[in-house]
């Protein structure tokens, strides 16, 4: 067993353990014409290509980049959670094998915390509607941190109130660029990409990710595998 083993896995929620299905682009689509972005053009296809380029990061953040007017962004922000818990609520599913990777990793003793670049509203529909209300050991989202990604609040945070004893203890899973830079930033000693959700291999890879896995599963077999 090594002394340096992972103690604390800190997963990304839509695309990394849940099912996105464009759920996040769809819902932008009905932020952005609440915002009075043309429905088409080059301001739109703009605004679009930054969401996709910027997944993972607080919405409201990514809505004051794209619309430089807090109060702008404030209505979008509104408009894409109101669309996203919508579709939410008409259905989502887990990642293929995600609940059961979770329950291994908290079985082998590793902590496992799930946070999102949602707000903490949108975030506890997504656990109400698929069950996962007990399922992780925390969940965060980036009001309960001060920052969202890529900052590394969220993985910081979730080391303090787990109590693990160094970022060289933490793992961080996610699908997109944002999450390998929080991961990073954290000092996390693994930051993975998973290939389910948003980024692909050579965008994971250049941002800097220590390892790219299929899915969540591989992501938890990795981690027990250090403890066998």
């Amino acid at each position: 067993m090594s002394d340096k083993q992972i103690d604390l896995a800190v997963l990304d929620m839509a695309g990394t353990t849940v099912e996105d299905d464009g759920l996040v682009i769809r819902a932008f689509e009905q932020a952005a014409t609440v915002a009075g972005i043309p429905l088409e053009g080059p301001e739109r296809e703009a605004a679009r290509q930054y969401v996709i380029d910027t997944m993972g990061q607080s919405k409201i953040t990514v809505f004051r980049a794209i619309l430089g007017d807090e109060e702008r962004a404030q209505q979008a922000n509104i408009a894409f959670e109101t669309a996203y818990s919508e579709f939410a609520d008409a259905g989502v599913t887990p990642i293929p094998g995600a609940a059961e990777a979770i329950s291994a990793l908290r079985a082998a003793g590793i902590k496992v915390a799930l946070t999102t670049g949602f707000s903490r509203g949108t975030q506890d529909k997504l656990l109400n509607a698929l069950g996962w209300n007990d399922i992780a050991d925390l969940t965060l989202a980036p009001s309960d941190a001060g920052r969202g990604r890529p900052y590394p609040d969220m993985v910081l945070t979730a080391l303090l109130r787990l109590g693990i004893d160094a970022v060289d203890r933490v793992a961080v899973l996610g699908d997109t660029t944002s999450d390998i830079a929080t991961g990073l930033a954290a000092g996390s000693r693994i930051v993975a990409g998973t290939l389910t959700g948003a980024h692909d291999e050579e965008q994971l890879r250049a941002a800097g990710a220590t390892h790219v896995v299929p899915s969540v599963t591989e992501f938890a077999q990795l981690l027990l595998a250090e403890r066998a």
